[in-house]
């Protein structure tokens, strides 16, 4: 594969929010910020950050280890990292898929 190092500098940033495409050739996921203090009478605007690129074995792949790391730090630290059952119910996520998905 090519050396994409020339063509994109690294980046490090906060992102509130993501879409993600899944084809059977390669999955796509961009990131983006909404804006800090949205005006209640129109829709929240965001910033596109960028798109990450790989196959679906890579992503699949990054699944397992950031959800198995995930769960280390809760376990050693003491602490869960709560999703609300509304942000879950904003996002199509039932709750019993979100409880198998995060069980140890």
């Amino acid at each position: 594969m090519a050396d994409n190092t020339e063509k994109c500098p690294a980046f490090d940033v906060f992102v509130d929010q993501f879409t993600i495409t899944i084809t059977p050739f390669g999955a796509n996921i961009s990131f983006g910020v909404r804006e800090p203090h949205p005006t209640p009478s129109k829709a929240p605007q965001s910033e596109h950050l960028g798109t990450v690129r790989m196959s679906v074995e890579h992503l699949k792949t990054m699944i397992l280890i950031m959800r198995r790391q995930v769960m280390k730090v809760e376990e050693d630290a003491g602490v869960k990292a709560e999703v609300s059952r509304d942000i879950l119910r904003q996002l199509q996520i039932a709750p019993e898929d979100w409880d198998a998905f995060w069980k140890y």
